[in-house]
């Protein structure tokens, strides 16, 4: 919920005077619904949230024709100061990533072999499509109108899913081939 708050009080700050819509859509836009689990339908109660505790300031609602309502926010200096504690958090400590896969692999025994090599090979050919997908993203045009940390962090994603890849071939193999734990 933290990585949300920061998100979302860091696009007011960075935007500003902002509407909720352009806060959602460049969220949306940078795809952080997967990597920083920001739930699309939770940003304009996040919006209103914040405001009612003084760290985000309504600076008009309109509306044009039949559109919805649309709010306007800008951050407040409490906002600022919230955004700043939670940047740093981040940026400073390191966080255990919550990963499905590995209460999964944590019961390696209970699949026969042949299913949990077939499982890791086809977890890395999905990660292979992964990168290339990001690598496709990093060389396409839309990419050069992000700023230049934006394709770190891409960057920095391929790293760990290609070290993932190698794991899991690694991995494949070592079940294949050596006797692992049954359940009794």
């Amino acid at each position: 919920m933290s990585a949300t708050r920061m998100m979302i009080l860091g696009l007011v700050q960075w935007m500003q005077p902002v509407h909720g819509y352009d806060v959602r859509r460049e969220l949306l836009s940078w795809s952080a619904d997967k990597w920083a689990n920001v739930q699309p339908g939770s940003i304009y109660h996040a919006l209103r949230k914040m405001t009612e505790e003084g760290l985000l300031r309504e600076v008009v609602t309109e509306q044009v024709g039949a559109r919805p309502a649309r709010t306007t926010y800008e951050m407040t200096e409490k906002g600022d100061a919230e955004f700043q504690a939670l940047l740093r958090k981040e940026w400073w400590n390191l966080a255990q990533m919550t990963d499905p896969f590995m209460a999964a692999f944590s019961f390696l025994p209970a699949l026969p072999p042949e299913e949990s090599a077939a499982a890791l090979r086809n977890r890395a050919t999905q990660l292979r499509a992964a990168v290339q997908q990001l690598e496709a993203a990093m060389s396409a045009d839309w990419a050069d109108n992000k700023p230049i940390y934006v394709s770190w962090m891409w960057e920095r994603s391929v790293a760990i899913w290609e070290a993932e890849i190698a794991w899991c071939e690694r991995t494949a193999k070592r079940v294949e081939t050596g006797p692992i734990i049954k359940f009794d």
